[in-house]
């Protein structure tokens, strides 16, 4: 039976002007969902506030069973770790180290083992012993994806992970992605610009007019 790993209510917020308001969105096991939307629409906004970075101006978000606005820092950081993984359009890797390396670091910290099946499926394999500097940027979005991926999480959120990328290696990105959270039972909220993406998830939404809308 499915779990619901995410459900948000009346998530509002604003800076200077309203970003927007009421919005509602349920992710559950071993399900996709796709935000769209205008740049400065706020859908980066909104997945920091369902990824535990950003507390909305008003609304809740239950979060694998916690509401996480009300947590400690200290449990905050634990669900970051342990649970949750991030991707972002940018990588943020360590420079100074091995691809391996950079994953290593991840999986320590998570208590996991690197998954040697995942870098085949992400074609990253053989440079693995290469400086994330030698790599290309596509190759480093990899290494980023595998980075995440091998901590296990049970929610991933992906802030524009193949918007630096070739069509081709897109679609290999969202076959591993898509993969992962069938074999884990886990959840996917992407945030992309890409229509074609969008529609290889289970559901897709679109933000405007300050409002969150279910695309059907």
């Amino acid at each position: 039976m499915p779990q619901t790993l995410l459900h948000a209510t009346q998530i509002s917020h604003h800076f200077d002007l309203e970003l927007y308001r009421n919005v509602e969105l349920k992710l559950e096991s071993s399900r996709s969902a796709a935000i769209l939307g205008r740049s400065g629409s706020g859908k980066s906004t909104l997945l920091h506030h369902f990824s535990t970075f950003l507390k909305p101006s008003q609304g809740r978000v239950i979060l694998l069973d916690r509401e996480i606005y009300t947590l400690k820092d200290a449990q905050i950081e634990k669900l970051r770790r342990y649970e949750l993984g991030i991707i972002f359009q940018f990588h943020y890797l360590f420079k100074g180290m091995s691809a391996m390396e950079n994953i290593e670091v991840a999986t320590m910290l998570a208590g996991e083992e690197i998954d040697e099946a995942l870098l085949e499926k992400l074609e990253i394999s053989e440079v693995m012993g290469q400086k994330i500097s030698e790599l290309s940027g596509g190759q480093q979005q990899r290494v980023s994806i595998a980075r995440v991926l091998s901590k296990k999480p049970k929610v991933i959120f992906a802030d524009e992970p193949t918007g630096n990328l070739d069509k081709e290696t897109a679609n290999l990105v969202m076959d591993v992605l898509l993969d992962y959270i069938h074999i884990n039972e886990a959840g996917l909220l992407l945030v992309t610009h890409d229509e074609e993406m969008a529609k290889r998830c289970d559901e897709s939404y679109r933000l405007e007019e300050q409002r969150l809308e279910r695309i059907v």
